[in-house]
């Protein structure tokens, strides 16, 4: 990404948790938002399995798992699993302004908003395994601001920022949540 696409715009802002080798794979969501001018990426090691990762990203149908005050109207994310959710189908809606684009069975989501403040974004959230009984998830989001208030230069930087306060929260939200419940290692 260009310094005139984020300009001022440190690193971590860009890629926080992520490695040049994440970086350079190929995501669902780039066939969705080729063109974007910005790519952001996050990411978190998490230990418990990747299955039990996936089944957390599929509670983004219920909340952001981010700051719920700011994102989720001051209510609570749910702190346990609601049965169901892991049914996804395409259109189903994310986080409220998202809706589900594709997905792969415990591997990957991609949702896209496309609205008037933030422009066009499409977001992957990815999980692997990285171990046992650990794994990787890594979120790829693309954004094409529109003529809104995240148009300009400046205020794509901001919004990056923005988005690096809030993702961070969720991604450590919901590794925290399936780390709770991942079976302890030696256990048994």
């Amino acid at each position: 990404m260009s310094a005139a696409v984020l300009p001022r715009c440190p690193d971590v802002v860009r890629n926080w948790g992520s490695t040049p080798a994440e970086r350079a794979e190929g995501f669902p969501c780039d066939r969705l938002l080729e063109e974007a001018p910005m790519r952001l990426y996050r990411a978190v090691d998490v230990a418990a399995p990747a299955a039990l990762v996936f089944r957390w990203l599929c509670q983004l149908r219920a909340a952001p798992y981010s700051y719920d005050v700011i994102d989720n109207r001051a209510r609570r994310s749910p702190q346990a699993l609601i049965p169901g959710l892991e049914r996804l189908a395409p259109g189903q809606r994310f986080m409220r302004i998202f809706r589900l684009q594709e997905f792969e069975p415990g591997r990957s989501l991609t949702v896209r908003s496309r609205g008037t403040v933030f422009g066009d974004v499409v977001v992957t959230y990815r999980v692997s395994e990285a171990g046992a009984g650990r794994s990787r998830l890594v979120a790829k989001l693309l954004v094409a601001p529109g003529g809104g208030p995240f148009g300009s230069a400046p205020a794509r930087a901001l919004l990056a920022a923005g988005d690096l306060v809030m993702m961070r929260r969720q991604l450590l939200n919901i590794a925290r949540l399936a780390e709770r419940e991942a079976p302890q290692r030696g256990a048994g």
